[in-house]
């Protein structure tokens, strides 16, 4: 047993990118002719590698050599003819772990950007969820307009698309400055570094809460909040990528590959929360759960009535938050959110002690075009050991991606503490 680990441990530093697939997507820039040297070291660190050329790109570097190198068909048509019925970019996209574009010229940069597909590459990228990848190569003075800035700022902070920086240095057109592609090892190691980095919740268990409750009060009326899940949603989708079990229980009905637990009620999430708790290392409860219900339900819808005034009684509903927070054991991680309409911090300051959570998101619900019902969000991140962090406005997706960061920081410092002794 012993020599059958050496041998699997001496197989996964030899290579490390076994099992992953990487598309490799070379633009029509000089720097084109290094996807060669890129796509070999891909490949002898284990990595299923597939060249994705734009037909600029072929002016710089031969699709037969990527080929040969590959060991892989290399690919450039965007309706060449099919062996079989499958649209080729589909294919391709759902195979990819990583799209590593390099080079990354302006042009490739400004299509990404604005969403444009119009060859197989940029076509490809759109119908994929794996990361995004770029080493930007051109002009320095083309890299600093304002243009290509803004296209990268979009790329990185809204889409979550990673950058590996161009290097300083004299470029093929002879000018001096910032714009050569990172050196070939360089990029290698950055792929590298990503995609065993993107696995960094393997093994663990994450339940997710999504949505706003909805108590009813008759057939037709129910009270209910204006979060519309897509917090929630994106947590568990960035959790899921990153190789956790998921389980999320929502509000709202999504489709998606991890298991998704629909409840409609308060009382129905706290019940599916509790059921699901013990068997998990993190819990993220960005559920608005209503305050209060009903303390009756008509079965028949209630009628008007002469009266100009309708009194409708209220109980409080139980604090799931809070009761998790009480018996959640030293190895459970408990992220929770407050949505304040003043004294935000404070607020919030409040419930992480008081809920006994290791970090409270909050957000200011007075801001407007963020919070409910809207792509993006801007929030402050407060953690039990007194470290603050505030998030600018920015995409759900990139604060759910900033979160995974924090829950995967927290189970790797608690595998590298030695155990106490009793």
């Amino acid at each position: 047993m012993p020599r059958n680990k050496k041998r699997e441990n001496n197989f996964a530093e030899v290579n490390p990118l076994h099992g992953k697939t990487i598309i490799l997507g070379v633009t029509g820039g000089i720097a084109a002719y290094k996807a060669c040297d890129i796509a070999s070291m891909l490949r002898r660190a284990g990595a299923d590698v597939h060249a994705v050329l734009t037909p600029n790109a072929r002016e710089f570097v031969t699709q037969l050599s990527l080929t040969t190198i590959t060991r892989n068909p290399s690919h450039c048509e965007q309706f060449q003819a099919q062996a079989d019925w499958r649209p080729e970019h589909i294919e391709l996209a759902k195979k990819a772990d990583l799209i590593l574009v390099a080079p990354a010229t302006a042009d490739i940069i400004a299509k990404m950007a604005a969403g444009m597909c119009d060859d197989l590459l940029t076509t490809m990228i759109l119908a994929s969820s794996a990361k995004i990848m770029l080493a930007p190569a051109m002009n320095p003075k083309m890299l600093d307009h304002p243009a290509t800035q803004n296209n990268l700022a979009t790329l990185q902070n809204h889409y979550r698309y990673d950058l590996i920086a161009a290097d300083y240095g004299e470029l093929a057109c002879g000018d001096f400055g910032t714009g050569k592609m990172a050196s070939v090892e360089t990029i290698v190691a950055a792929a590298a570094a990503c995609l065993l980095e993107h696995r960094t919740l393997a093994g663990r268990r994450v339940i997710v809460t999504a949505g706003g409750t909805r108590e009813p009060i008759d057939p037709v009326r129910f009270i209910g909040n204006r979060s519309s899940g897509k917090m929630g949603i994106a947590m568990a989708d960035a959790a899921y990528a990153r190789g956790a079990e998921v389980t999320l229980v929502s509000t709202v009905e999504v489709d998606r590959a991890y298991s998704v637990l629909l409840v409609e009620t308060a009382l129905e999430m706290q019940e599916t929360v509790e059921a699901e708790f013990d068997g998990c290392d993190a819990l993220v409860m960005t559920a608005a759960v209503a305050d209060f219900r009903p303390l009756g339900f008509s079965n028949q819808k209630i009628k008007k009535s002469v009266k100009e005034d309708f009194s409708l009684e209220l109980t409080k509903n139980p604090d799931i938050l809070d009761l998790l927070g009480r018996v959640k054991t030293d190895e459970q991680f408990i992220i929770g959110f407050a949505a304040e309409s003043e004294e935000l911090l404070s607020n919030a300051s409040q419930k992480l002690k008081r809920k006994n959570l290791d970090v409270i998101v909050g957000n200011d619900i007075t801001v407007p075009d963020i919070g409910f019902g809207s792509d993006d969000n801007a929030v402050i991140i407060l953690s039990a050991d007194g470290s603050r962090e505030n998030l600018p406005r920015m995409p759900k997706r990139a604060i759910a991606e900033h979160l995974c960061d924090i829950i995967a920081a927290r189970f790797s410092t608690a595998e590298k503490e030695p155990a106490s002794a009793d």
